[in-house]
């Protein structure tokens, strides 16, 4: 098979992977007889669990980071073109929205791109102005970073060679609970109104 078909076919199979998680993490979100477009969650999606990384510090960190606040978690690397710095930009304005109620909110971006996304990179990608405040960014080895993913259910996959290769990854921010489990899903997409919308509804429901 020509080598053309052969990254295409990964390409198409990648996409129906990623289309299958977003749908899964969706439909664990909502219990049946919700209405249609709200997004409610059962509080028990197998969604998160145990990871060792490493913050934009140099700081060893593990799942424990979760607890007490609740936290915004979204997958991505820093070389990303398009979705990353978009969704970025995206949970400022939802975090300028939420007021003072921000301050109970953390987010976390956790990169699946850990070749180049070193601690020292993470950290001075994401103070880049209107990216939000206080993120915080996560890496560490390819099986580190492939055990947190893995339990997040996220899709990823390194695209072409050399120094310009990109990555393939799911688009979904995971808002977790104080208690470190997961809550809703939030697509990249969904606006920053809508996403402050649901961010507060949820807090509320706890």
């Amino acid at each position: 098979m020509p080598r053309r078909s052969i990254l295409l076919l990964a390409g198409a199979c990648l996409l129906i992977a990623i289309g299958v998680g977003i749908f899964t993490a969706m439909a664990l979100s909502r219990p049946s007889g919700g209405r249609a477009g709200e997004v409610v969650s059962m509080g028990e999606a197998q969604i998160g669990g145990p990871f060792e990384l490493v913050n934009h510090d140099g700081q060893a960190v593990d799942e424990s980071i979760l607890n007490g606040k609740w936290s915004l978690v979204f997958f991505g690397f820093t070389y990303c073109p398009d979705y990353c710095p978009t969704t970025l930009n995206g949970l400022a304005a939802t975090q300028t929205l939420l007021g003072d109620e921000a301050k109970d909110l953390q987010i976390l971006f956790v990169s699946i791109d850990p070749e180049r996304d070193t601690p020292a990179a993470m950290k001075t990608y994401l103070s880049l102005d209107g990216y939000p405040k206080g993120v915080i960014g996560l890496t560490g080895t390819p099986t580190q970073v492939k055990t947190a993913a893995d339990a997040y259910r996220v899709v990823y996959q390194k695209v072409g060679t050399g120094e310009d290769y990109t990555m393939n990854h799911s688009t979904l921010v995971y808002l977790m609970g104080p208690d470190g489990k997961f809550r809703v899903p939030l697509q990249h997409d969904l606006g920053p109104e809508r996403t402050a919308q649901i961010i507060r509804q949820t807090m509320a429901r706890g």
